[in-house]
């Protein structure tokens, strides 16, 4: 593995729990890629079922960790904490790049513009039929008051310099939906972090998720969003939370009309 200025070593996190039935195509993907010096990581939270043994299978995962943790969030920050690449992206058990080159356009990107960070766009496939798209999610360009509207990057597609995380901090272990928000909103809005977007299917994601899963669950995902604004400082134009999940709905619209 190499980190030179021309070439920099990328590292890609991926948090692992009892994930056996779709691991195998997150590690496919990326051992798939054209870019040769990455770092993969795999933090696991002890899991019961063949996760360790698929992983342990491909040979290009640089570190495998197994040990209890407090969640995803915290399985993410051992694995940023842990990180020797100069560019850190967190690729989920159920997600998989959706081309070859990913992480090559990602890296020419951001030595091209020496941007801090860098999104691009992600699609919601079947969970088992991810040949299947049901949502696209077409990031655009950044502007600071998008973050108003109810916009966030997509996080499976966002990719940071290390040195970004060294001065900024981790994730909110104290938000259990909304960490990778918080994050965010912390790192662009709030650090003005210089970012750049990348006009690119990047991330194939299975279809589901927690936070959209029920109302109580959108209530409990609104309250701690919320929670993110308040905890740098920052204040919500007053339909900005509710717009969040609102705008969720464009992603089927632009995907209908496709």
């Amino acid at each position: 593995m190499k980190n030179t200025e021309d070439f920099p070593l990328i590292t890609i996190i991926t948090p692992t729990y009892n994930s056996a039935h779709t691991l195998a195509d997150t590690l496919e993907s990326i051992a798939a890629q054209d870019y040769p010096h990455i770092e993969h990581i795999i933090v696991d939270g002890l899991s019961k079922d063949d996760t360790l043994a698929i992983a342990a299978r491909f040979p290009h995962v640089s570190k495998i960790v197994s040990e209890k943790d407090k969640g995803i969030y915290d399985a993410m920050n051992k694995g940023v904490q842990m990180a020797q690449g100069a560019i850190i992206g967190i690729l989920n058990s159920d997600d998989f790049y959706a081309h070859p080159q990913v992480l090559s356009q990602v890296v020419a990107k951001m030595q091209a513009t020496e941007a801090e960070a860098l999104y691009g766009d992600l699609v919601y496939v079947e969970p088992e039929n991810t040949d299947k798209v049901v949502r696209y999610w077409k990031s655009g360009t950044y502007r600071n008051r998008l973050f108003y509207w109810g916009w966030m990057p997509p996080h499976p597609s966002f990719f940071v310099r290390r040195t970004v995380y060294e001065r900024l901090g981790y994730f909110n272990l104290q938000l259990r939906q909304s960490a990778d928000y918080e994050l965010m909103l912390r790192f662009l809005l709030k650090n003005r972090v210089s970012v750049c977007y990348l006009p690119s299917l990047l991330v194939r994601m299975r279809n589901g998720g927690a936070s959209s899963a029920s109302w109580k669950n959108r209530l409990n995902a609104n309250r701690e969003d919320r929670k993110a604004w308040e905890t740098n400082g920052l204040k919500p134009w007053f339909f900005t939370l509710w717009l969040k999940p609102v705008s969720k709905l464009r992603q089927f619209v632009a995907f209908g009309n496709g």
